[in-house]
């Protein structure tokens, strides 16, 4: 039987995604991996994240990306100064250095084909799977691009939400919280992987969607 995953914001943070996938999820290529998006910014090693997830798809494995504001910051940055500035102010340096370009644009068109492939949500079985929510308050939720990458504290609209159940991450929790949302409409697993230094913060998180079992790695960068 397959199993589906779906792993929170993981901003730069390569040594502890591989640890997550290989050591945790111990994923199979029958199974199904799920990313919520924000590969890149704050953490060390940007570049790395993406080529592990490239290297995976690469070798049969089936890996689905979200797309994070951190992603969508990052590919707007070579619109003009300000966006560009702005994402620097959000934590751009360390991805440029993980690249070693000084720019978006000079990135090698394989990353920006990932950046572009990238999706703002996915639905699978009774899960609906996005980087930071939907906006309810939308006549269509599934039509607002920005919130599902932007909102926080959104309220549900039951109506709309069909009985369905929303993973995201985008706003980091502790994991002990994380850990007492089985049975809720909406479950965040963005466990603050790249902010080792805060209290309960410091955790890579995935779940899986098929036993409803949350998985954490401490930070190991």
């Amino acid at each position: 039987m397959k199993n589906q995953y779906v792993i929170g914001d993981l901003h730069g943070c390569n040594k502890t995604f591989r640890k997550m996938v290989w050591e945790h999820i111990n994923l199979r290529k029958e199974d199904e991996l799920y990313c919520l998006g924000d590969y890149v910014d704050r953490g060390p090693d940007s570049k790395g994240v993406i080529d592990f997830i490239l290297e995976l798809r690469a070798g049969g494995y089936q890996v689905y990306t979200l797309r994070g504001n951190h992603d969508q910051m990052f590919m707007d940055s070579q619109k003009n100064s300000e966006s560009f500035k702005d994402w620097l102010r959000n934590g751009g340096n360390t991805t440029l250095q993980s690249f070693n370009v000084k720019s978006y644009d000079e990135l090698d068109s394989k990353y920006k084909r990932f950046f572009y492939e990238t999706q703002y949500c996915v639905e699978t079985g009774n899960y609906i799977l996005v980087h930071a929510g939907l906006n309810f308050r939308h006549d269509n939720p599934f039509e607002d691009k920005h919130a599902m990458m932007w909102i926080r504290g959104f309220r549900v609209d039951e109506k709309k939400l069909g009985g369905r159940i929303i993973v995201h991450g985008h706003t980091p929790i502790p994991w002990e919280i994380i850990q007492t949302q089985n049975g809720q409409q909406v479950i965040d697993i963005d466990g603050g992987c790249v902010y080792p230094k805060l209290h309960g913060f410091g955790h890579l998180v995935a779940m899986n969607l098929t036993t409803g079992e949350f998985l954490a790695e401490k930070n190991c960068e």
